[in-house]
Formats: structure tokens, C-alpha cells, sequence
């Protein structure tokens, strides 16, 4: 099974934050959810560090403001489902 940094598309992380959304929140790329992605995400701009422009590293921010609301969505509806059930 291939790692998920090997399904990646080349150079994501150059691309504006709805595309980098986009593809981290595919559930083809990662079937667990955004929550996966969203580690990914992180783990990227922490690696880079001081390496990105001001423009870059604010494009990745955005991204992953928006990741942030798109687990939280996620983490509510698993939350409402499990209410329902129990």
C-alpha cells in the first residue's frame, strides 16, 4: 500500500488553500478524514519553517484555517450521529 505522501500530487502545497483543502480532504487520499489531512497539513508548515515567504506560508494558513472548520464540521456530525444511537 502506497503512503499518502506518495498519492500526493507534486508540488500541492504551492497551490492556492482551496486546492490544497481540496485534496487533503478527499477521502480518496485519506480515507480516515480531514483530521488526517489536517496532520499532514501541520506537519508541512512546522518542516518548513522559516524556508516560506510571507505569502506562502500565509496561503498555508489559510488552508489550514479552513481544514480546522472542516474537522470540526466533521468531529459535530460523528458527535450528532453517536447521540442518535445511543
Amino acid at each position: 500500500m502506497k503512503s499518502d505522501s506518495d498519492r500526493m500530487p507534486a508540488n500541492l502545497f504551492a497551490e492556492p488553500p482551496e486546492k490544497i483543502v481540496e485534496v487533503l480532504t478527499s477521502r480518496e487520499m485519506f480515507p480516515q478524514g480531514a483530521a488526517s489531512g489536517m496532520r499532514v497539513l501541520s506537519f508541512y508548515i512546522s518542516q518548513s519553517g522559516k524556508g516560506l515567504s510571507t505569502s506562502r506560508r500565509r496561503n498555508l494558513e489559510k488552508a489550514r484555517k479552513m481544514m480546522s472548520a472542516r474537522v470540526e464540521r466533521e468531529l459535530a456530525e460523528k458527535e450528532k450521529w453517536r447521540g442518535k444511537v445511543a
